[in-house]
């Protein structure tokens, strides 16, 4: 018997982890990931029979928006329950899983009757596998999906899954033009520029840069936070982060509870004077 583990693609980290988390099976683990078009129903559909084709006791994948939608679509074509971003697993029958919920605001407890036993794992609960030698599964077509348009995303800045410094921007920068402050000081740590909901919403920047549990879930060794209350969703998708700077003139701001270091002011002052500071000490 092995566990079959879906990769997004072959390089993702959070995908690489869900290998990891396999390990814990104490069976061989096969990695498989799907190329094309993405197809939700037609993905999952070729991981139910790749399961059926090599009698696997377990799939799992990455706690991803992709890897949660492809999992319970294979859920469906297998008519097996499936478990949601887990943190830890007990093999048996049935098998206990401790699972997050509500952003991470809640662990869950819970059993997973019937096999394949199928679960996505949270995202930055174990390292990440070092090498993982994938097979690519091909899918089959999906009469409701269909390719209109291609859109090569931005080639250029830093990946924000993947910063080990991350610079974000919530309502509190005020307007698109006022994420200029954020920019320049990404620009000098090397760091990714991120932001809240509440700006994707507002359309001030695109979703790729979102993060939180709706967003990218980020794990860097610093997460800085401007103008950002730390609503449940969003520290749900940055609870990764090794150190967490606030900057927010509410003191009272619920981010500030999570904070390592805390700055009360305003971000359109205080960013500036550490973009400065930062220039003084490179003598720029």
């Amino acid at each position: 018997m092995t566990a079959l583990v879906f990769l997004e693609s072959r390089d993702d980290e959070v995908s690489r982890q869900a290998v990891a988390f396999a390990s814990q099976l104490g069976e061989p683990v096969s990695a498989v990931s799907i190329g094309g078009a993405y197809a939700p129903r037609a993905w999952g559909q070729a991981l139910a029979a790749a399961v059926q084709e090599r009698e696997a006791s377990s799939i799992l994948g990455p706690g991803s928006e992709r890897g949660n939608e492809v999992l319970a679509h294979a859920a469906a074509a297998l008519d097996r329950p499936m478990a949601a971003n887990c943190v830890s697993l007990t093999p048996g029958q049935p098998a206990r899983v401790r699972r997050l919920r509500w952003g991470g605001s809640l662990l869950e407890e819970a059993v997973v009757h019937g096999a394949p036993l199928i679960l996505t794992v949270a995202p930055h609960v174990v390292e990440a596998a070092a090498e993982v030698e994938v097979t690519e599964l091909e899918a089959g077509a999906d009469a409701d999906v269909q390719v209109r348009e291609r859109v090569r995303a931005d080639g250029g800045g830093v990946s924000l899954a993947d910063a080990s410094v991350v610079v974000s921007g919530g309502r509190g920068v005020g307007s698109a033009e006022g994420f200029a402050v954020i920019e320049e000081l990404a620009e000098l740590l090397g760091a990714a520029v991120g932001c809240s909901r509440a700006v994707t919403m507002a359309g001030w920047r695109p979703h790729t840069d979102q993060v939180g549990q709706t967003g990218t879930k980020i794990a860097p060794d610093i997460y800085i936070a401007c103008g950002i209350s730390g609503a449940t969703q969003h520290m749900a998708g940055a609870k990764g982060a090794k150190k967490l700077l606030a900057i927010n003139p509410d003191a009272e701001a619920s981010i500030f509870t999570s904070a390592d270091y805390a700055v009360i002011g305003d971000l359109h002052e205080v960013v500036p004077a550490i973009s400065n500071e930062i220039r003084k000490t490179r003598g720029s």
